[in-house]
């Protein structure tokens, strides 16, 4: 078990908190959501939430991790395996960027790439519950297709990886530096179909 792992001691209100602290943080953002704002969300005293989160980031990362398996669980469901590969692709792709581009997702983004140095087990976290996740994920479904002729992909990781890099594309980084407003549904659009073209254009068979 990870020391920051073992810092998380779980209790009889600790769903509540992390319910509190999920509706806080995505309102507000981490620089912006206080402890008692979070404790009075979750229906709970400080002294609780601290006796199972000492420290907001520790609270901030779990929070980022259940919401990233939710969406990755959700993003599954709606993935139908028998579709064409073209179709299952844009699905993926198409939650990706939303992801990425949802205030949370950059928020967890800013907070991993902001505190890793000096928390390494924070941004471990982060990268397991994010872009590692994305990888497993996104194996899983290619593998299928590679079973069945339609992809040829000799190093699985690489290419699971790449699916994800695809999808941040610039609009990912030209939204984290504030170079852009809210994306459009034709900027989503560009990106997925350019992600889905390119992937396919090296791994079809």
């Amino acid at each position: 078990m990870s020391a920051m792992a073992a810092e998380i001691k779980k209790g009889r209100k600790f769903d509540q908190v992390l319910e509190g602290a999920r509706a806080i943080f995505m309102r507000d953002g981490f620089e912006g959501a206080s402890v008692d704002e979070i404790a009075r969300e979750a229906g709970v005293s400080k002294a609780t939430l601290y006796s199972y989160f000492p420290d907001k980031r520790l609270l901030f990362s779990e929070v980022a991790r259940l919401e990233c398996n939710r969406q990755a669980d959700e993003a599954l469901d709606v993935i139908n395996a028998e579709a064409p590969v073209e179709e299952v692709l844009r699905v993926a792709a198409n939650r990706i960027v939303r992801f990425f581009l949802s205030n949370f997702g950059q928020q967890v983004f800013r907070i991993c790439v902001a505190e890793s140095h000096r928390f390494p087990e924070l941004g471990r976290r982060f990268y397991q519950s994010g872009p590692a996740l994305v990888c497993e994920r996104m194996s899983k479904v290619l593998q299928g297709y590679c079973d069945n002729g339609t992809l040829k992909i000799d190093d699985m990781q690489l290419a699971a990886n790449q699916f994800g890099e695809l999808c941040k594309s610039d609009l990912f980084v030209r939204h984290l530096c504030g170079m852009a407003d809210e994306a459009s549904e034709a900027d989503i659009e560009r990106v997925v179909t350019g992600a889905v073209e390119m992937f396919l254009a090296r791994y079809r068979a």
